[in-house]
């Protein structure tokens, strides 16, 4: 493991951002210094952003359906942001180091993501609508 690795491996909230991924059907996890990729079935569902690029921010990356981004982030541009490369391309960056962090709100944007990257057979089996 490298050092970089290490460091992110002791962050409380990538534990519980790796719990609840983890938890999805098939998800499993790549970690690239400070990035972490959670994935079903070779597709990314949500990233674990640590200083990306040196924006200094650490966020879940979550998917989400045409326009919501754009809608979460003006609803409350303290928290939500757009993420480098993926944001225009439907996902949302949910900041994880600006006061405290909504576990449910973290749970239902990662189940969300999923649901809209997975098979459908895997996507049925999590209790999530799409609207």
């Amino acid at each position: 493991m490298k050092r970089d690795e290490k460091a992110v491996n002791g962050d409380d909230r990538l534990a519980k951002i790796s719990a609840i991924c983890l938890g999805l059907p098939e998800a499993t996890c790549e970690v690239s210094g400070h990035h972490v990729s959670f994935l079903v079935r070779k597709k990314v569902f949500a990233y674990f952003l640590d200083n990306h690029h040196g924006d200094g921010i650490v966020g879940l990356v979550s998917k989400v359906l045409p326009g919501d981004n754009a809608a979460l982030i003006a609803a409350d541009q303290a928290r939500f942001y757009m993420p480098a490369y993926v944001g225009p391309r439907g996902w949302v960056g949910l900041r994880l180091d600006v006061g405290a962090v909504d576990w449910d709100e973290v749970a239902e944007l990662i189940a969300h993501s999923y649901v809209m990257v997975a098979p459908k057979k895997l996507a049925e089996a999590v209790n999530v609508e799409i609207d």
